[in-house]
C-alpha cells in the first residue's frame, strides 16, 4: 500500500500520480485478472481513483464470466474507495480482488487505522453517510481487518460455480 519511507517509493509514487485513469487502468488490468493472485495494485489517493477501480472490477468480473456481481462489485468497489479517498490521510489506496470457489473478495486498503462505522443519515438532508449501508445491504459479507499500517475494508459476494 506504501506510505512508507522506501528508497524507490517516492519515485513510483510520483510516477503512479502523474497516469491518467486510463494509463491506470491499462497498467493494472492484467495483473488483477490473475485469479490465483492477490497481487494488490496501488491506486493514488484521489478522488478519480473511484471510477478507476469500478472500471477494473468490471473489466475483471467481465473476463472471468462473473455477469451476476457485475453491478454490486462496480457499486460497492466504488463506495470502498471513495471512503478511503475522503477519510484516510494516504497518498495511496490499495485494491484487491480474490476469487475462491463460492466467493469474490474485494478488500481496500488505506494508512488510517480509524475503523469504518455505519452513521445514520437523515433522509433527504444528507449527501453522504449511506455507502457502508449499500455495503451491507449489497454484500453477502463485508468487515474490515487493522493492518500494520492502516486497514483494509473487504466486502465478500457469492459466486454460483458452474459445475
Amino acid at each position: 500500500m506504501g506510505d512508507g519511507p522506501s528508497g524507490s517509493r517516492p519515485l513510483a509514487l510520483a510516477a503512479l500520480e502523474r497516469l491518467s485513469p486510463a494509463e491506470l487502468q491499462q497498467v493494472y488490468f492484467g495483473r488483477m485478472c490473475d485469479q490465483a493472485g492477490s497481487d494488490e495494485v496501488v491506486l493514488p489517493s484521489r478522488a478519480q481513483s473511484a471510477s478507476v477501480a469500478r472500471r477494473l472490477i468490471l473489466s475483471v468480473l467481465q473476463s472471468w464470466g462473473l455477469h451476476q456481481q457485475l453491478e454490486a462489485g462496480e457499486l460497492l468497489t466504488g463506495e470502498l474507495v471513495a471512503n478511503a479517498v475522503r477519510h484516510a490521510a494516504g497518498r495511496t489506496i490499495g485494491l484487491q480482488l480474490q476469487r475462491r470457489p463460492g466467493w469474490l473478495r474485494v478488500e481496500v486498503r488505506d494508512s488510517s487505522r480509524a475503523l469504518p462505522c455505519r452513521i445514520v443519515a437523515e433522509p433527504g438532508l444528507a449527501e453522504t453517510g449511506y455507502g457502508l449501508l449499500l455495503v451491507d445491504d449489497l454484500s453477502d459479507r463485508w468487515g474490515a481487518d487493522l493492518l500494520p499500517r492502516g486497514k483494509g475494508v473487504w466486502f465478500e459476494l457469492k459466486v454460483r460455480e458452474r459445475g
